[in-house]
This record gives structure tokens, sequence and C-alpha cells, in this order.
């Protein structure tokens, strides 16, 4: 199954006898701001226009942790985020769609999770919200609750220890921005720079500039350069 569909599709999947969940799971990584600007509000931004029977789902509460020993952005705590699920109208049986707001970090790492806790049709909406051409809606809906139960798969993860030593042996990507690989800034983590073997390939440039994904083909040399 292909783990992307467009705009177009989508319009032609929501008007089908089976339409698919919409999820709505825009975020910027927080960052220290200017005087008098405020942080990046998901909520908000949803709230003033998301796609139509889209449901918000909070990247910092529902589909992480807190941080603390796990790091940043932890994987959620499995009861918590199947809840969320639920709440937002995902059932094992549903397609399931995500979003974001076009640079693809966060409707990744939905996709991830819920391909990773067991649900067999997720997609990400390629280039986002911006690749919408429709109408939006204010209102928030209230979907009937569904049944999805996460059970994580036994593979995909590794803790640290186990990342450092990939990077020693194998193949381990670095998917920041480049100058955060390379130490020349750090907006939010406590130490630049990358762990030592990583190498630098930022999920910045799996896209175009109308944040749609680049062909198969090209992302393949890409990768395997």
């Amino acid at each position: 199954m292909n783990a992307i569909i467009s705009a177009s599709d989508l319009v032609k999947d929501l008007d089908s006898a089976r339409p698919p969940v919409l999820l709505d799971v825009r975020w910027q990584l927080s960052a220290p701001k200017a005087a008098g600007e405020p942080p990046f509000d998901g909520r908000a931004a949803y709230e003033a226009g998301h796609l139509p029977g889209a449901v918000y789902v909070d990247l910092d509460r529902e589909l992480a942790s807190e941080p603390g020993k796990g790091g940043r952005h932890p994987l959620p705590d499995l009861a918590r985020f199947g809840a969320a699920m639920r709440r937002a109208g995902v059932s094992a049986g549903t397609p399931v769609i995500v979003y974001d707001g076009g640079q693809g970090w966060a409707a990744a790492r939905a996709w991830w999770l819920l391909r990773w806790t067991g649900h067999p049709d997720v997609r990400v909406l390629d280039g986002g919200l911006p690749s919408w051409e429709g109408p939006l809606e204010t209102s928030v809906p209230a979907p009937a609750e569904g049944d999805f139960v996460p059970e994580p798969g036994t593979t995909g993860l590794l803790d640290a220890d186990a990342t450092a030593a990939l990077a020693r042996s194998g193949v381990l990507l670095d998917a920041r921005a480049g100058e955060r690989y390379r130490g020349e800034v750090e907006p939010i983590d406590p130490v630049a720079g990358h762990i030592p073997g990583a190498v630098s390939a930022p999920t910045t440039e799996n896209v175009g500039a109308g944040g749609r994904f680049l062909p198969a083909g090209e992302l393949r040399a890409r990768f395997g350069a």
C-alpha cells in the first residue's frame, strides 16, 4: 500500500463508501521566539481552518510522552495514544489520513506510530494542508468513538546504546537540519552536533518546493548515494 495520498485522490476517498478518518497533526518545533512573537499553536491553527471532518491530535501530548530520560519527544504512553486515536474516531478497519502544515514531520510521526501499533491502512497527505484546494471548516466534529487498540510491533526501535552502535557499524541517518547536524546552531537541545558516525539527511530535502515528496526515483537515488 502506498504511504502517500494526493489531495485529488483524497477528495475521491472522502466521497467513497468507506471514507477515511482525517487527523490534523499540525506542529512546529518549539524554539525561543522574538519578543512578543507567540509560539506556534497547532490547536489554534486547526480551529482557524481544517480539512472537512478532520480531528485535531496534539503531537506533544498525544503522540509523545513528557520529555525526560527518554528524550525530548519519547514514544507516547500506549494507553493515552490509544485513547486519543479512539477519540478521533480511529478504528482498526477504517482508513486513516494524517496531515500537517506541509513539512511532513508531524504527519510522518503519526503515520509511523499508527503503523507500528498495528493499524493496516494509514497514509500521509502529500503536501499537507497547503495541497488542499477545497474549502476548509472551522467547526469541530464529534466523531463516533473508534475501536483501535494499539499493539506495538517487535521491530523498529533502538535504544540510545544500540543507536550509537549502529552509527559505528551501519548507517544512521540524522534527519534534522544540516546546520544542527554540524553544530552551527542549536535552538532547543542542550548539546549541539550529532551522534558520532551519523550521516546528515535533512528531511526537508525529501520534498520539493511545493512541499510534496520527491519522485520515488529521486528519493531512491538520494538515499542510495
